[in-house]
């Protein structure tokens, strides 16, 4: 049984390929859909790393290998090639896969807006001492 957040045989065997093959030398590495399925749900949950349900390995191990496929550009050759399939198969529709950033709103501050906090039963209240 699939659990919530964890690719099906399906669906790893779309995305097993794309992922960096071992290295052939020193210790073997943990399994690479244990390690995704972690980071699925990490990503799916929005929990802090830390909350890693105990059936997935330590955090930290999960937090590593997730960094390091980042910085090699692995997730997102995976995200690009998932993309193209989909396309492939008729699948994606651009006008639906776009955002339109003129719909997110900004924090009035972004806009230019003072940033000082103007405390409400202070105002008109003199700052020297006599």
């Amino acid at each position: 049984m699939v659990r919530r957040h964890e690719l099906s045989d399906a669906e790893w065997a779309i995305v097993e390929p794309l992922l960096p093959a071992p290295a052939a030398t020193g210790r073997p590495r943990l399994d690479d859909r244990v390690i995704v399925n972690a980071i699925f749900w990490i990503l799916g949950t929005g929990a802090p790393w830390r909350d890693l349900p105990e059936r997935y390995p330590p955090w930290r191990t999960v937090y590593s290998r997730f960094r390091r496929w980042q910085r090699a550009g692995v997730w997102r050759r995976v995200f690009e090639r998932l993309q193209q399939q989909f396309e492939d198969h008729g699948g994606l529709d651009w006008e639906l896969f776009l955002v339109d950033g003129t719909n997110v709103r900004a924090h009035k501050a972004a806009a230019g807006a003072s940033r000082e906090k103007k405390s409400p039963g202070r105002a008109g209240r003199s700052r020297t001492r006599a």
